[in-house]
């Protein structure tokens, strides 16, 4: 039988209520204070200590990782639309040739009809800011959109810095977050043509206006002399569709001089991007936020509805003195309440403070400013958690007190527990330790209270099985959805400098161009260790019927070693043959089988369609083929890559070392394939450890209690048995057995539960990205893992009913007998 010390079990009803006696009637009214009903409320709180911290610890934990749910969910939920309103973000951006219309004439475009507000003009320009300055030959950084702006401010468009500050004079930039080039943080200095820029800080344009930002009159030195292009900014009356953002369009259009706009970006087509890259954050939230909240619900219940149940007798002394069923259920109420509030308090704290981390990780995911937990979320959460627990303390302690006196009497620590003689004598007769046949025997004296730690502990080893899963789908989609990371070792065609160019021979210095690929493809050759190679060139290609064309990535070789995973088809073999990625095919409307048209300055060729291939890459449209296939576009590709497999035996770090050292001197590099990296999923993996330690540990808080309120139930017990000759081990042996069975049973039915949610989450999950994710990468559960997943249970049993278990272990025999 549980047991644990019972501090004090032997005084009498007028101590445990404080002394007080019958309540006088004018102390009937009264819960605090002086008065009988709060000497009975403080005596609750204090006489019953551990179960006083069970509850402070339950509601902590159980409102904490509410609050982090919540919070979660609510970022999910539109995170551009409230940045984007939060900083008053443009509707439309509108560049002017600034040579065919003056900054005054646009300013009066802010009056145009369904204008709302604007900001500008702002001078802009394209810049290449180079922040390695030994960059590769033949390679130009990406442009950027510089516009120069004397403040974040304005009525729209207010940008927020993330880090460091503004620029205030020339020679200073601020660089939009996402669009900074590698290493390029505040301090860093960029250079373009003969101009150097430090940086002095790191913003967050929600619209993307722009990619960098200058002091106008820096703007001027960078556009070279040149009439620099103009930019306003503008929030239209009436923007919720793409009917309405064109009409604004055009009546700006109209309000300037003809010929006067080259270009406009609606916030639409923004939004719609950012909603692409963030949809698999919000099945993935919504299951673990939603399991969460179920979680804290559950445990309260059981710990505050535990708690009561526990005190049947002395409410029947409560009664015997003369207070009525309404302030019996008072007191329990305001006794739970304590506690409750303690933990809730503490609980915002906690999950405000684990939100900093995580909320950094969802908002660079997002691609938003910070996000924070609302601070509706922290008022709402813990007054719903101290209802939630007014309510359970509140229906126990009226039931019981409602019954009559005597009959609530009668039913001491002790009742209940006839229920599970019959089934101990069965269980006796089994070739087990006694210890073990007690321990098994007990959750039948109490099944309403197993059967509600059963439920807990099932929430536990669910979120488990769930949180492995997810965790094992996330790396393989990692790897196989990159199917560029090919074989063991990878060559580049152009190589990087090595060591410091700043000191004398530090570094090695680069060709003026880049590598001869057959030069390098025959040292591959003849290095003994190479199994199979193949060589990948990339192009950008029109498309029939796709806007803006798509990525290609053309194969030479033998490739057998590349890294594919086939969401349905198979790999193309043939020249004329291709494979292409899920949301190709959807953009385009092709299936497997069709065939497709690319172009490239009036020359074109087809090329069918044989599989999807599950690509993550370049927004999931490029498309992969034979460089046979694609031979008569004759189309400019960039620097080829090698993809080279070792032969069994061949040890790849070495292997790279001396390919590298062979082909330096032709100007490319060999190095170990890496493994691809992607903040999206960094950022659930974090998500994911930390959500699941909340859920197991107030699992295990709920075991807990139960084994505290199962052990003071039979202290009397515990005291025969110890007489008896049990010893401490053999005490411990038995509260663990009693919550290891209910455990195992929890696991088994948890597991089941846990794969389940992971397969209907996990193709959710895909589906919001418009991508299809391979079985493969969805069926992770071995039978070896389940195996070791069904045992959760009775880890999180056992390890919330630890601590009481010593304690019972070290009740001494003559304080147990007294109990009673």
């Amino acid at each position: 039988m549980n047991a644990v010390p019972v501090r004090g079990s032997g005084r009498s009803a007028e101590g445990a209520l404080g002394r007080t006696g019958a309540p006088p009637a004018s102390d009937s009214g009264r819960s605090g204070g002086g008065g009988a009903l709060g000497r009975v409320v403080r005596a609750g709180v204090g006489r019953r200590r551990t179960q006083t911290a069970v509850m402070v610890l339950t509601t902590l934990l159980s409102v904490a990782s509410a609050v982090l749910a919540l919070g979660l969910l609510v970022a999910s939920g539109a995170p551009f639309d409230r940045a984007f309103a939060r900083q008053q973000g443009a509707h439309l951006t509108v560049r002017f040739d600034g040579a065919a219309v003056t900054p005054e004439r646009l300013a009066a475009t802010a009056r145009a009809s369904g204008v709302a507000a604007a900001s500008g003009p702002f001078a802009v320009t394209s810049l290449r800011l180079s922040a390695d300055r030994a960059a590769p030959p033949g390679f130009a950084p990406p442009p950027l959109t510089v516009v120069g702006r004397a403040s974040p401010a304005g009525p729209v468009d207010a940008v927020t810095l993330t880090e460091g500050r503004w620029a205030t004079a020339p020679g200073e930039i601020v660089l939009e977050r996402g669009s900074e080039p590698p290493s390029s943080g505040p301090g860093a200095r960029l250079t373009s043509g003969g101009v150097t820029l430090t940086v002095v800080g790191i913003a967050e344009s929600v619209g993307e206006s722009a990619d960098a930002w200058v002091v106008p009159q820096q703007l001027t030195a960078l556009a070279g002399g040149r009439p620099a292009a103009l930019q306003m900014l503008y929030r239209l009356t009436d923007a919720g569709t793409a009917d309405e953002v064109t009409a604004g369009q055009k009546a700006v259009t109209a309000a300037a001089p003809a010929g006067s706009v080259t270009g406009t970006r609606s916030y639409l087509d923004v939004r719609e991007t950012a909603r692409e890259s963030t949809a698999a954050f919000v099945p993935f939230v919504t299951a673990f936020a939603l399991l969460g909240l179920a979680m804290s619900v559950l445990v309260i219940g059981i710990v505050v509805s535990g708690a009561v149940g526990a005190a049947t007798r002395r409410i029947g002394i409560l009664k015997s003195l003369g207070f009525t069923p309404f302030q019996v259920g008072r007191a329990y109420v305001a006794q739970a309440l304590i506690p409750g509030t303690v933990g809730a308090v503490l609980g915002v704290a906690l999950g405000n403070a684990l939100a900093v981390p995580l909320m950094a990780e969802v908002a660079e995911v997002y691609g938003t400013t910070e996000v924070l937990v609302p601070v509706w979320v922290d008022l709402v959460v813990p007054a719903a958690a101290l209802a939630l627990v007014a309510a359970t303390a509140l229906a126990p302690a009226l039931r019981a007190a409602r019954l009559p006196t005597a009959t609530v009497l009668r039913v001491g620590p002790a009742d209940g527990v006839g229920r599970g003689h019959r089934i101990r004598g069965l269980l006796g007769r089994l070739p087990l330790p006694r210890p073990v046949t007690l321990g098994l025997a007990a959750p039948f004296a109490r099944p309403a209270r197993a059967a509600s730690t059963a439920a807990a502990v099932t929430f536990g080893a669910l979120a488990v099985t769930f949180a492995v899963g997810l965790g094992s789908t996330l790396v393989a989609v990692k790897a196989d959805g990159d199917p560029d990371r090919g074989g063991d070792v990878t060559v580049r065609t152009v190589a990087l400098p090595r060591g410091n160019p700043d000191t004398p021979g530090g570094g090695v210095p680069l060709p003026g161009k880049p590598a001869d690929p057959a030069a390098v493809a025959a040292v591959i050759a003849g290095l003994p260790g190479t199994d199979s190679v193949y060589r990948t060139a990339r192009a950008q290609l029109d498309v029939a019927g796709l806007k803006g064309g798509a990525p290609l990535v053309a194969y030479e070789g033998d490739t057998a070693g590349s890294r594919h995973t086939m969401v349905s088809g198979r790999w193309f073999g043939a020249t004329g043959e291709a494979v292409a990625a899920t949301r190709f095919l959807r953009a385009t409307g092709v299936r497997v089988g069709d065939a497709v048209t690319l172009s490239e300055r009036g020359r074109t060729v087809r090329v069918r369609i044989v599989g999807e291939v599950f690509d993550l890459g370049d927004d999931g449209m490029t498309l992969r083929t034979g460089a046979a296939s694609v031979a008569a576009l004759r189309a400019r590709h960039q620097p080829a890559d090698f993809a080279v497999t070792v032969t069994a035996g061949t040890d790849a770090a070495r292997y790279a070392e001396r390919l590298d050292a062979a082909v330096r001197p032709l100007g490319a590099e060999a190095a170990v394939t890496g493994e691809s990296k992607s903040s999206v999923i960094r950022a659930m993996q974090a998500l994911i450890v930390m959500l699941t330690l909340i859920l197991v540990v107030v699992a295990c808080l709920g075991v807990l209690n139960t084994v505290v309120l199962d052990s003071r139930d039979r202290v009397r017990d515990l005291g025969v048995f110890k007489a008896l000759g049990m010893t401490p081990r053999q005490t411990v042996a038995q509260v663990l057995t009693s919550v290891g069975a209910i455990g195992l049973v929890s696991g088994l039915v948890g597991v089941p539960l846990g794969v389940a949610l992971h397969g209907a989450v996990m193709p959710a999950m895909g589906r919001a990205v418009g991508t299809t994710i391979p079985p493969a990468d969805i069926d992770v559960y071995g039978t070896p893992l389940l195996v070791l997943l069904a045992t959760a249970g009775v880890v999180i049993a056992t390890a919330g009913a630890l601590l009481p278990a010593g304690w019972a272990a070290r009740t001494a025999t003559a304080r147990a007998l007294r109990a009673e």
